[in-house]
Formats: structure tokens, sequence, C-alpha cells
């Protein structure tokens, strides 16, 4: 049976509740019997899935929306220190708990899988939430995006998993000690936080050193990140590869497309093994090799865990087809990265035969912009046509001289069609004018380049 509230716990109220990590958190205590409250920027259907489960969600954030008797507040790294509620806070003298710690309390008493890497951790978490419900372990989870309804992020199990998303963006995965900690990847990013690959791999060392003692570290052996990083661990601590490479434990024999979906057939144990992965791509592939081996790692047969993978149909924004209108598909995908919008169009390219794939890129973040934006550009060569927006922000101000330019020039030297276009309102008519039957549109990016999806499909409609 899990376990009760965390200490403290009880009547928390959380800065910016509507957040993929945030939401969660809130939603689980929520289940656990809390007094959950929070504020948030704008109104969501997030929002409003929260206020189902009896959360408390104000709309702007103010000093009022902070009750004097919160116990704790819940933050995350994007909020401010002049945030009138985080100010509030200290006028009262109310512990204020980062959202890393208080997932970590929730994970207490639990077997915990923290899923960490640069790129797949939302898909390969997704996967082991919905394969271990499918083989009725009754897991709680953590995920940092819903897997189809809002809200569907996170849920209190009965069970005695919990599957968490580790995210080393702002190094809160060092808060977590799982039983079971899976790296997919280990590459070189969030630029405002990490100065080098050297600053990355400290990191990670980190992490893995909070695997409980007698746990496992699976992580994959095609990875140069992770193959280095594994390499310094030198067997301090029990290691499960996957992947193809030759010396991989859990090795890849074959990846199969089979339109939206791929056979797969590995060997685990020295015995081949084939089941179905209902997304397209390699990289999903090997997102449920990985999932494979961390459930084995807990005592799960993989016999038992192979066929459940299937259940796994693909989370919000993750190639997710959002329509289709005038013989046009349009589809969602979440990639802000060059490896990861690379993986998805070359996914995409496999999954459409002969169709056009036209992009409506929004790059996210001036920093990464900086350092990545000449990846991004080249990425986009895969591509039959992109049109490029300006840079989302987030919680990032501009930089001096980084716009969406630099990554629209490293695009038409490497010889991709690219338009740029500034105002997000007349993306859909310029989508129109290029998209014919078809076709597939794929909206990229971690901002709000998602909100355009239903407007494209609505003037195609037109």
């Amino acid at each position: 049976m899990a376990p009760g509230l965390p200490t403290a716990m009880d009547r928390p109220h959380f800065i910016g509740i509507g957040g993929a990590g945030m939401s969660g958190i809130a939603k689980i205590l929520a289940q656990r019997g809390a007094q959950v409250a929070g504020s948030d920027s704008k109104d969501s259907p997030t929002a409003d899935a929260l206020r189902g489960f009896g959360v408390t969600v104000h709309i702007g954030h103010a000093a009022a929306h902070l009750a004097d008797d919160a116990s704790c507040v819940v933050v995350s790294s994007a909020i401010r220190e002049d945030n009138p509620e985080l100010l509030r806070a200290a006028e009262l003298g109310i512990p204020v708990v980062h959202r890393s710690d208080a997932l970590a309390a929730l994970m207490n008493g639990l077997r915990p899988i923290a899923v960490a890497g640069t790129h797949g951790k939302t898909t390969t978490t997704s996967m082991l939430a919905v394969t271990l419900t499918e083989l009725g372990r009754e897991p709680s989870y953590a995920i940092g995006g819903d897997l189809d309804a809002p809200g569907s992020n996170a849920l209190h199990g009965a069970g005695e998993i919990f599957v968490a998303e580790a995210d080393e963006s702002d190094r809160s995965f060092h808060k977590y000690a799982p039983e079971v900690a899976i790296i997919l990847n280990v590459e070189l990013d969030h630029h405002a936080n990490y100065a080098s690959m050297e600053e990355i791999h400290e990191s990670f060392e980190t992490f893995v050193g909070r695997i409980v003692p007698g746990g496992t570290l699976v992580i994959s052996a095609d990875h140069e990140g992770a193959r280095e990083l594994t390499r310094r661990l030198d067997g301090s601590v029990r290691t499960v590869t996957y992947g193809e490479a030759a010396d991989a434990d859990v090795r890849v024999l074959s990846v199969v497309p089979q339109g939206l979906k791929s056979e797969v057939t590995v060997e685990f144990d020295g015995t081949p093994l084939t089941f179905t992965v209902s997304v397209p791509g390699r990289h999903y592939a090997h997102n449920a090799v990985a999932a494979l081996a961390a459930s084995a790692a807990l005592g799960i047969p993989a016999a038992e865990t192979a066929p459940a993978l299937a259940a796994y149909t693909g989370v919000k924004r993750r190639l997710q087809l959002k329509g289709e209108a005038a013989g046009v598909q349009v589809i969602d995908s979440y990639a802000h990265h060059p490896t990861e919008m690379t993986a998805d169009l070359e996914a995409m390219r496999a999954a459409a035969g002969d169709a056009r794939i036209l992009v409506v890129f929004q790059p996210h973040l001036f920093s990464r912009t900086r350092e990545l934006g000449k990846e991004m550009g080249q990425a986009l060569t895969l591509a039959d046509a992109s049109v490029v927006l300006d840079i989302y922000p987030a919680r990032e101000d501009p930089l001096p001289g980084v716009t969406s330019e630099l990554i629209i020039e490293a695009a038409r030297a490497a010889g991709a069609d690219v338009t740029a276009v500034h105002d997000t309102a007349d993306v859909p008519e310029v989508v129109a004018g290029m998209a014919k039957p078809g076709d597939l549109v794929l909206t990229m990016g971690a901002g709000d380049v998602t909100d355009l999806g239903p407007r494209i499909l609505d003037r195609l409609q037109k």
C-alpha cells in the first residue's frame, strides 16, 4: 500500500501549479488527502483538471492567494525571486520547498524508477506507467506530459512502484534515491546551467550515486555520452546496458517499421524476444527497450513486460496526431533540441512514404538557440519545407544578437526551404498556402507552437 502524506505537506501552495511537473505533484498530494492550493499565470485545461480533484487554483500571482495557514510553498526553478506569493511566504515564515524535494518526498517508502537523459524522458516514463498499469501493478507516476486527457500526467497508485521523470536541467534529479535509474542519453543542453560536457557528466554521476544500495542503472550502450558515463562509473553500481551495440547486455537485434508501429526484437538473457511498439521511430523503440530492462531490474519477467508495452500508444506532444483536414494531417512534436528534431523527422519520414513533410518550428530559449541554432537549421533539411517562428523565451530574457535568423541562415545554407514568420497569427494562412492533399504538417517545439495545430486545421478546412 502506498504511503500517506509527507510531513508538512498537508496544506501546500504551488506557485505555477499548471506546469507539467508541478501539476502532477499537486494531483498526487490531493489524491493522498492534502488540501492543495496554488496559482498560475493563466487558466488552462490542466488547471480545470486539478479543480476536479478538489484543488484551489488562482489565476494570476498575488500575495493574497497564499493562505496564512499554508504548510509550505512549492516552487520550480522557473519561479522568479520577486514573485509576490514567494515574498509573502517569506513574510509569514512559511517554508519554501523545491518541486524536486516534494517529488522525492512522495517517493519515500516506495520502489522508485527515475528516468533521466537529455531526450526521451517523458516517453519512457509514460511507457513504464502504461505498461506497469497494464500488468496490474498499480504504479504511482509523475510524468512531464499528459498521456491523453489533461491531468493524466500523474497518479497516486495503490502499488509499490513509483515511476518518475528525473529532470537534469537544474540538477533537481540529484534529490531522488531510485531503486532503478534509467539514463537514455547524455548530451550538452540547458546552457544556462551547464557550461560544458564535463559539468553534464559530473551531474549525471551525482545522480547515479543516489541509486540505493543494491539498485540498478539501466543505460544506453549506443550514445557516446552515455558510454563515457559508464566508463567513468567503472562498475561502481550494478549496470545493465541496452542498445544495438555488440556489447549491450540487452541487445536490439532489429527494429522493423510497420506503418505507425514497429516490431522490435531484442536478445534478453541470451534469448530472442519480439514485441510491438505502437508508436513510430527507432528512438521510441529504444525507449521501450529501456523500459523493458528497468522492469526486469524490479523483478518483473521480460516475457510479461514485452507484450504489455504495446498498450502504450503515445503521449501528448510526442508525434501526436491533432487531426486531418483537406487531406492534410497535422501532427504535434515537442522536439526542440537538434537530436530530437532529427529523430522525429526521421521517424515521420519512415512512416510517411512519399508524403511531403512540412514543419512549423518554434525555437525554445535564447541560450539554446545561441548554442545549437546551426544544428537546428541542419535538422530542418529533413523536411520538404519549413516555417520558422520567433524564439519562445520561456524563462529567459533576450540575448543580444540571438534570433531565429541564426536557424534560418543555417537551414538555407544547408539547402533547406525555409520561410520566416514573425506573427503566429499568420501561420495558418501561410501553411494553407503551402500544403497539398497528402502532406503531413508538424508543429514542432516546446513552446506554445502546439496551440497552432487546431488553428491550422480550421484554416485548411475552410
